[in-house]
């Protein structure tokens, strides 16, 4: 789940410093997880927010989903889905999951304050890797290139108004 927090007429983005005891340890994201039975994508996002940080499924509303994107480091598969979090409320970590949680202002996002690129190969193809600077920990990764698509579509709904 991406979940956006509207504090009055401000927008934050949440995350996780995940516990190091379980995959991708020690690393930012955002709540989530693998599909359970026949739940939908974003029943699966909710139910992983409602475990990692205590967050209510009626407390969320589903904007949409982003491009699903392949994680290799665990052969997962991940459709990123969007929620506004519209009321201010207390979040319980979930200690077996979640270290701590973070919350950065969308406009620090979108005016590339905390953006750090670096060019990598894979395979001989070069490609830029995105960074985000927002912690002590760095956001990279799949999170970070989740949170790059993000802010690209936040910046044409913006422009457009």
């Amino acid at each position: 789940l991406v979940p956006l927090i509207a504090w009055g007429d401000k927008l934050e983005v949440l995350f996780t410093l995940r516990t190091q005891s379980i995959n991708h340890g020690g690393q930012l994201s955002f709540p989530g997880g693998g599909k359970e039975g026949d739940e939908t994508i974003e029943e699966t996002a909710l139910r992983e927010a409602q475990e990692e940080i205590g967050l209510h499924p009626d407390h969320a509303e589903i904007i949409g989903r982003l491009t699903p994107l392949y994680v290799g480091h665990s052969d997962n598969m991940v459709t990123p889905v969007v929620a506004l979090l519209s009321e201010k409320q207390e979040f319980t970590m979930n200690p077996n999951e979640v270290d701590e949680i973070i919350t950065v202002p969308l406009k620090d996002f979108m005016n590339n304050q905390y953006l750090i690129t670096e060019k990598w190969q894979l395979r001989d193809v070069p490609y830029t890797v995105p960074f985000w600077d927002i912690h002590h920990v760095p956001l990279w990764g799949a999170t970070a290139m989740m949170m790059s698509e993000f802010v690209e579509v936040c910046r044409d709904f913006f422009d457009e108004d």
